[in-house]
């Protein structure tokens, strides 16, 4: 399997000129703990994750030099750590030129990029656009179900049925589908992410079972939390 079959494709972006209030709203909105930012061509920029946000000066929760730092330096903060935390801006508050890779890299290889790099998710970009990202929630569910059919790359037919049920939940339902994770492997189709109600998640089932092709669907989508973010 490629980073392509797992990756969740209706990404939440920003712009460099996107306030920092409206990038918590984002998060807090689609239940997600970091968004890209983007430029005039979808090239990737920077990130903003929760970690950016979490020293912010409207909270008083901006970050303090140590003791012997504050004692040589009177209590300043470095220039980093101030525009951390009075940055009103995405360009200034996230963090820049991210890893990226390609749509097609092997799930093997993207596990062993987030292991040595020590993050939680990365871009996915095709001629260097974005067009996915890759959380470990992901990984751990692609790498999942690839050992439990023990199926090769999916084929292209499985890709064309991942975007049917992904364009009939967008053409005909009102479900989010920026929260769902569709993987298919053989005509069996899994679902994974985050749903409103009883009725959505049902509704993605249905979705799913109706298009031609398929041929099994496992269902494990949640439901919304009344508060706090996702770890994806």
């Amino acid at each position: 399997m490629q980073a392509f079959d797992v990756m969740t494709h209706d990404v939440i972006s920003v712009s460099v000129d996107t306030e920092v209030r409206e990038i918590a709203g984002l998060l807090l909105e689609h239940h997600i703990s970091a968004v890209p930012v983007v430029g005039a061509q979808d090239e990737v920029l920077g990130i903003v994750s929760e970690g950016d946000l979490m020293h912010r000066v409207e909270t008083g929760t901006e970050r303090r030099s140590s003791w012997w730092l504050a004692n040589l330096f009177s209590g300043t903060q470095s220039a980093g750590e101030y525009v951390k935390s009075h940055g009103r801006k995405a360009g200034e508050v996230m963090t820049p030129n991210p890893i990226t890779i390609d749509e097609e890299m092997p799930l093997n290889e993207v596990a062993k990029l987030l292991e040595k790099h020590r993050i939680k998710r990365v871009p996915v970009v095709r001629d260097g656009r974005l067009v996915g990202i890759i959380s470990r929630a992901n990984l751990l569910r692609g790498l999942a179900l690839a050992g439990v059919s023990k199926a090769q790359a999916p084929s292209s037919d499985d890709r064309e049925i991942r975007a049917a049920i992904i364009k009939e939940l967008k053409d005909n339902t009102d479900v989010m589908a920026d929260r769902l994770n569709v993987m298919v492997s053989g005509g069996e189709v899994q679902l994974w992410g985050l749903v409103e109600s009883k009725q959505e998640k049902l509704a993605v089932q249905v979705a799913a079972e109706n298009v031609s092709g398929v041929t099994r669907v496992e269902n494990h989508l949640g439901f919304m939390p009344r508060g706090g973010l996702s770890g994806t």
